[in-house]
């Protein structure tokens, strides 16, 4: 039986071992979750709906546990690891609303009725990332059973803990056996099995769009759904009208929160030139001021990259730029990367171009609205991004010229769990969140019935 070593990132020191389904357990759990489909989908909508309140609640009462775990596995700081347990627990609430509000249509047509009715789809295979293990959980599987699937989630090998204990959880609020099922695994085992199984009938996925890009092709010989969440590149846009001061404070934690590791971290700052001077150098005391610790302390506002694998890549996107600002980060033990300000003035960088997933900015001038929203564009990617200016006119504008799925004005939110999130170009395919996400796990079946004279 293959077993994996759970390490804390601060730490460097060994958590627990976890074993790993092998190909004939992830055949086994997708098998037990089709016949706990055959029962789970006719369940009375009032009723399950009832469980998934019952579910979030117990998820509450868990909330700081699970974000205990999340702090010793994925380095998370306190505050977040908090909300993201809160965002479970809020997502379920939410969606706990659907089974009884799945609405089809009734269509005007000649000599009969015309109705259409929501069906769910079946087994969906749910794959998590390590950057946010919980809430990404979340946005898979409680619309998804909320219309009347069955779950089998894979969380990501580094951080399987707080899925484990999520699926506990499940079943301490009485759903059935098999309704939602959590297996650690390999991608390339448990992950891939998803795709090539034919009794899962969706995947969901969020990674990089390279893997993203071989789980799209492979659903595709089955004609099989798959919604994606890929990378990002996003930019923060800072017009010489905004409030420099504000955006300049705000700016760091648009990208170093959770050390960077966040595909929709605004990791490419445009500022308008001539307004650039003064925002690098407000910048530059928050960046500095930024308190980077164990997580373990509350008071840390940013904690370790995920693994020394990719604090090296990290560390290699530094080598040969100009750097702006470098904050502080501890020594010894845990695989930390100080947050960093970087020069950039060629669209063409690698660091410019490519997704860091770290705690690395970079900053660019640029000289009016046009070219501000032709840099923003440049890029495979399109998942989030923020404008900051006081014209609100210039804002709703270049919202509408920027080519991503997610976009604040003078904020940096990107995410609320009633309202849809999603990207544009190689950022993904498909929208999670929101009061349609339901209906993304069903099918639309059409019924004419003859009118009798």
């Amino acid at each position: 039986m293959t077993t994996y070593t759970v390490v804390n990132p601060a730490t460097e020191q060994a958590v627990t071992d976890v074993q790993l389904a092998d190909l004939a357990q992830a055949d086994a759990a997708i098998e037990a979750a089709h016949e706990a489909f055959l029962t789970w989908r006719h369940l009375p909508p009032g009723e399950r709906a009832a469980l998934l309140r019952r579910f979030a609640a117990v998820v509450d009462a868990h909330v700081d546990e699970l974000a205990e775990l999340e702090v010793r596995n994925a380095g998370h700081t306190w505050g977040n690891a908090r909300w993201e347990a809160g965002n479970v627990r809020d997502v379920l609430n939410y969606y706990s609303a659907a089974p009884e509000r799945l609405f089809g249509k009734q269509i005007p047509v000649a000599g009969g009725v015309n109705v259409t009715f929501h069906e769910p789809l079946g087994v969906v295979g749910v794959i998590v990332p390590w950057n946010f293990p919980m809430p990404i959980a979340g946005w898979g599987f409680a619309p998804a059973l909320a219309a009347g699937n069955t779950v089998v989630l894979k969380p990501a090998e580094l951080t399987p803990l707080t899925a484990i204990r999520i699926g506990e959880l499940a079943l301490d609020a009485g759903l059935p056996e098999h309704v939602l099922t959590v297996i650690p695994g390999k991608g390339s085992v448990v992950g891939e099995r998803f795709v090539t199984h034919p009794l899962v009938r969706k995947v969901c996925f969020t990674g990089s769009t390279e893997v993203g890009k071989r789980i799209m092709a492979g659903c595709a010989e089955q004609v099989k759904r798959v919604t994606l969440e890929l990378g990002g590149k996003s930019s923060n846009i800072v017009f010489a009208d905004a409030d420099i001061a504000a955006a300049a404070a705000a700016a760091p934690y648009g990208v170093f929160d959770n050390a960077g590791q966040d595909c929709c971290a605004r990791s490419r700052i445009l500022v308008e030139r001539s307004a650039y001077d003064e925002f690098v150098e407000r910048m530059a005391p928050v960046v500095t001021g930024l308190r980077v610790l164990d997580p373990s302390d509350e008071s840390s506002e940013m904690g370790p990259l995920i693994s020394a694998g990719q604090r090296d890549s990290v560390l290699g996107y530094l080598d040969g730029v100009e750097t702006l600002v470098t904050g502080s980060a501890p020594e010894g033990a845990g695989f930390w990367v100080p947050p960093t300000v970087v020069a950039s003035s060629d669209p063409g960088e690698r660091i410019w171009r490519e997704e860091v997933f770290g705690p690395v900015v970079a900053v660019m001038p640029f000289d009016d609205e046009a070219h501000a929203v032709e840099l923003a564009n440049d890029t495979e990617y399109g998942l989030s991004g923020s404008i900051f200016t006081s014209d609100l006119g210039k804002g709703l504008r270049v919202s509408r010229a920027v080519e991503s799925g997610n976009l604040s004005v003078n904020s940096h939110s990107s995410v609320r769990y009633w309202t849809p999130f999603g990207g544009y170009k190689q950022s993904g395919l498909g929208r999670e969140l929101g009061p349609d996400a339901p209906y993304a796990f069903t099918e639309e079946k059409n019924v004419f019935i003859n009118q009798v004279s």
